[in-house]
């Protein structure tokens, strides 16, 4: 059988690995021996599941969409992550890595983020832990999501824009780790997607892989046995994509469809569609598929979705499309927001536009009769009213 789990090294396959600074290489090795001992302890599954269950609201329902399921042909349910407490996955794992950062004696934390949610996760909890928290975010995200940095600022956080690059997501990392590099005795960096050095696309994963242990279960009361068909989500960084499958991924009766940002169109040249025209490379710590010129700069991406505006994609996703275990389809912004619309006005449901993608990849699909699909509901579309507004008449 294929191996689908990160090797002693950090990689999945030729992607992944800790391509670092010399002046971090002690907090890469300091988490990369502790995680796995501190997820594992007792005292962390206790407070873990507890936060999780208590303070988030887990865990979130299984939802079988009936409209979703008479217009595909299937049996459509929707992982309802955006009820979870701030709207979206992210606080998984934003309660878990600071439960680590705690128990490493770490008393600042940093977070870059794109959408907002991350930002938002990891401000509420340095709120609910009482450590000092700032948060890098592009200046052009800040102007999408002025709502999310709001709320950061009223939870504590100092928002710091970013103006270098194109103002999103690559350049608020640029600055992270910039920060981090400046105070790596005192700080942890809580990164948000299964990017980055080794151990964080694996210790992102296993925090967020509560997603898919609770599909499981559901699976189990719903339909009589653990897996579904299908596995569908967006994927950017990909941690929501990542706790959806993690359970799944050497059970090959399961089959994961990834719906990535596809922009204006794949060959638009305003894309955010990594795995179709990403090459090997190496951003913020790993190997992996990047958007980039012939000489090896970082292209600019685009995507109307905040999260998904990244020019990498997470090594587990970039291997797992490598060896054909994930489908990867580009979802172009108009089929998003189309996807977003009939969800809201059919089923009373305003994703975000993140989740959108991953509705829109429904419509490129022929499911079998009695096929069982699960679809992660990333988020919530609080944060994308306004863009939702402003396109509302279109569709």
């Amino acid at each position: 059988m294929q191996q689908f789990s990160i090797d002693k090294k950090g990689y999945y396959g030729e992607f992944g690995g800790a391509y670092i600074p010399e002046i971090l290489h002690k907090c890469i090795t300091d988490l990369e021996g502790a995680y796995l001992r501190i997820i594992g302890s007792e005292r962390f599954k206790a407070d873990f599941d507890s936060l999780l269950r208590d303070y988030v609201g887990r865990p979130s329902p299984l939802y079988l969409s009936r409209q979703l399921s008479e217009r595909y042909g299937a049996k459509i349910y929707l992982k309802r992550e955006d009820l979870n407490h701030t709207g979206a996955h992210k606080i998984n794992n934003t309660i878990g890595q600071i439960l680590i950062a705690r128990e490493m004696g770490k008393t600042r934390i940093i977070a870059e983020t794109g959408a907002g949610q991350h930002g938002v996760a990891t401000a509420t909890v340095c709120a609910l832990m009482q450590m000092p928290c700032t948060v890098y975010m592009g200046r052009t995200d800040v102007e999408r999501q002025q709502v999310n940095v709001k709320k950061m600022e009223m939870l504590g956080a100092t928002v710091v824009p970013v103006t270098s690059g194109n103002m999103t997501l690559k350049d608020a990392t640029n600055e992270a780790i910039r920060d981090w590099c400046s105070h790596p005795a005192d700080t942890h960096y809580i990164i948000g997607s299964t990017i980055g050095p080794h151990p964080y696309p694996d210790l992102v994963a296993r925090l967020q892989s509560v997603i898919s242990k609770e599909i499981k279960l559901q699976l189990t009361v719903k339909e009589g046995r653990d897996y579904p068909d299908w596995l569908v989500a967006c994927v950017g960084g990909g941690s929501n994509a990542a706790g959806t499958i993690y359970e799944y991924l050497n059970n090959d009766k399961v089959q994961i469809l990834l719906a990535e940002a596809g922009g204006k169109g794949v060959d638009s040249g305003e894309s955010a569609a990594t795995i179709h025209l990403g090459r090997p490379g190496v951003l913020h710590g790993c190997k992996t598929l990047l958007m980039q010129t012939e000489d090896g700069q970082i292209t600019e991406p685009y995507s109307i979705s905040a999260g998904l505006d990244y020019p990498g994609i997470g090594p587990i996703h970039a291997y797992l499309a490598q060896v054909k275990r994930a489908r990867v389809l580009a979802i172009t912004d108009d089929e998003a927001l189309r996807a977003a619309f009939e969800l809201t006005r059919n089923e009373g449901i305003i994703p975000a536009l993140e989740s959108a993608h991953a509705l829109a990849a429904l419509e490129k699909m022929t499911f079998a009769p009695g096929d069982v699909v699960v679809l992660t509901l990333s988020g919530r579309g609080d944060k994308d009213l306004e863009t939702y507004f402003k396109y509302e008449e279109r569709f």
